[in-house]
């Protein structure tokens, strides 16, 4: 028998299969996960469900374990027979405090919360290696960078020990999230571990500690020396780890083309890739629920602003626009300081063009304070006790009106005053004169600790209520929740009862706050310095029309951006009722876009390059 036809008969016989290599496994890193500080708790959190989706059980996350947290958000469980939680049980048994279990929200992910508490009882020797290795200096740090050191160095020993037991089966990648979470990526790149990586950042140091300090950061990014501007900060850890993470990672990602730039800068190394945040997004099956539901929170915070400003004066709400901003507290680089100006503005284009629109403009950001003001509670109290008053009244007019109507031939309406107690008219007389007050209602809804610039421009510019100002102000430097007495509103609600949101920011990477009214299908203002404006512009030409409008701060001076402001905002009022809903409907039917179903691709595709990048280089 020929060579040739043994071949063939034996490629008849045996059914050659390709090599199959197992799915890889997707671990992502960040100091928010389970632990909520900022927005990249959000960007994760929110993500998970389609991670879940794609990834399944070959996802993880790792984070910090803080016992306040964990309680209410991690579900542990030592019975899991996974590589996942033998690794867990390894390290444990090496005395080290690392717990698996699932993440307690929407697609309860696999999850590693590590308690580094008893690493920080070497933190000298962990920063002596991070220096010997690594060449970063830990000289007169914050209290965060040590945490941040151990916390590190717990994920590099269970990085390293899950790839020992699982690499030759499954390539594996890590995901880290912002300097806080990579000192473990510097550590397994040195020791050449078979991991792929990937450092995402979601605004460098420098960048938000400089922008914050400077008129003019943008113009001069190119001249900035990194090292230089972190010694001046005080930032030289941060910042060096910050660095080193986006250099030795195999791809460097940021959120946005705005950011990408400072990264070239800061980092001496241009993004690999581009990753926009999403949300997860509901869509109602009729177009008319998300309507409803701005009515319904609409009239809650009526009953706020009846309580607020009507024990002074009061107007007609059914001619009122709801604006708001909210976020960070970052005077300039949130923006805060250009929507001040550009409502002083509007406040006088609505006066001249002899408008009875009025604007309440609420101001959402978290400042240190005493407590809520007792004046701003007792007024919402006894507006309460007027309401529950006439309720009764109401209770007692409709028996007797029902009783008189039932057994008299007279069909004409009575007067209703004579069926009212006279214990109930005095008592309502009574309550209204206790709460009216000639006072001005207060700009400020708690006792600050110290003043800020928000209430410093109140006082510069006399913006202090008056009755002939058609733009009101609530500054309320407490987050808005359930709990909250003023409100009883989620954030969430808040934002769908409101008509505009403003956030012309000067540095925002991205910017969560006008995204999250896009979703919700209320109009916004953003910023072309924003990663979210910037992106709406590449997306669409005509992203004003739908209700995204982008201020321009990239060529503008401080006074024409207020202008250009000021001017939205006047056109936003002159909207007829009809305009500003299918204005609603039109941003709502954007929202898509931003579903991380959609925007998931990104990172699937981050990870895929770190694949591949791992595989060239072999460490």
């Amino acid at each position: 028998m020929s060579i040739k036809k043994l071949k063939k008969e034996s490629e008849e016989t045996i059914k050659i299969e390709p090599k199959q290599s197992a799915k890889p496994i997707l671990f992502e890193v960040a100091w928010e996960v389970c632990n909520q500080v900022g927005g990249i708790y959000t960007v994760i959190r929110s993500k998970v469900p389609a991670m879940v989706e794609e990834w399944g059980d070959n996802y993880c996350l790792i984070g910090p374990y803080f016992t306040q947290t964990a309680s209410i958000e991690f579900e542990r469980q030592d019975d899991d027979d996974s590589v996942f939680s033998k690794t867990a049980q390894n390290l444990r048994s090496q005395g080290l405090d690392v717990f698996y279990g699932r993440w307690l929200v929407t697609g309860r992910p696999r999850i590693i919360l590590v308690d580094f508490s008893s690493a920080l009882n070497h933190i000298d020797k962990l920063k002596f290696d991070l220096w010997n290795n690594h060449k970063i200096s830990t000289i007169n740090c914050e209290e965060l960078v040590n945490k941040v050191i151990a916390f590190g160095d717990l994920i590099y020993q269970y990085l390293k020990e899950f790839t020992e037991n699982c690499g030759k089966k499954n390539d594996c990648i890590a995901h880290f999230h912002e300097w806080m979470a990579s000192t473990a990526l510097l550590d397994l790149r040195k020791e050449n571990v078979p991991l792929a990586t990937v450092f995402t950042t979601h605004a460098t140091m420098l960048g938000r500690y400089i922008a914050g300090n400077v008129s003019d950061f943008y113009e001069n990014l190119h001249r900035y020396d990194w090292e230089q501007e972190a010694k001046y900060y005080g930032i030289e850890a941060q910042a060096g780890i910050e660095r080193l993470s986006a250099q030795k990672c195999h791809v460097l990602t940021t959120v946005s083309d705005v950011t990408s730039k400072e990264c070239e800068v800061f980092f001496g190394r241009t993004c690999d890739l581009i990753l926009p945040n999403g949300l997860n997004i509901t869509r109602f099956a009729a177009t008319h629920e998300f309507q409803n539901l701005h009515l319904k929170y609409k009239q809650k915070i009526h009953q706020f602003v009846m309580g607020h400003f009507f024990q002074s004066y009061s107007w007609d709400l059914d001619n009122t626009l709801f604006f708001f901003t909210s976020g960070r507290y970052e005077f300039k680089n949130k923006g805060y300081d250009l929507t001040l100006e550009a409502l002083k503005r509007l406040n006088f284009k609505i006066v001249q063009a002899g408008l009875d629109t009025t604007v309440v403009m609420f101001i959402i950001t978290r400042n240190p304070v005493h407590s809520i003001n007792p004046e701003v509670l007792q007024s919402r109290a006894v507006m309460e006790e007027i309401r529950q008053t006439c309720e009764s009244i109401e209770q007692q007019v409709g028996e007797h009106l029902f009783h008189a109507s039932a057994s008299n031939d007279d069909t004409t309406l009575p007067d209703l005053n004579e069926f009212v107690d006279e214990y109930w008219r005095l008592r309502l007389r009574r309550t209204i004169q206790t709460w009216k007050t000639k006072k001005l209602p207060h700009t400020v809804t708690h006792l600050l600790k110290e003043e800020d610039g928000i209430t410093d421009f109140f006082k510069k510019t006399n913006l202090m209520n008056h009755e002939q100002d058609r733009v009101k102000f609530v500054y309320h430097p407490d987050f808005i929740s359930p709990t909250n007495p003023l409100f009883g509103l989620e954030y969430s609600q808040f934002v769908r009862g409101c008509h505009l949101g403003v956030f012309p920011s000067y540095y925002e990477p991205w910017g969560y706050t006008p995204l999250e009214c896009v979703v919700r299908g209320i109009p916004t203002v953003t910023s072309d310095l924003s990663g979210f404006g910037d992106f709406m512009m590449q997306l669409m030409r005509d992203y004003d029309n739908v209700g995204v409008y982008v201020v321009n701060r990239k060529d503008k001076s401080f006074d024409q951006a207020a202008d250009q402001l000021a001017n939205i905002l006047f056109k936003f009022v002159t909207m007829n009722r009809r305009d500003r809903i299918m204005q609603r409907n039109r941003v709502e039917n954007i929202s898509d876009v931003f579903d991380w179903t959609n925007l998931r691709s990104y990172y699937d595709t981050a990870h895929d390059l770190a694949l591949k990048k791992k595989g060239l280089n072999r460490n």
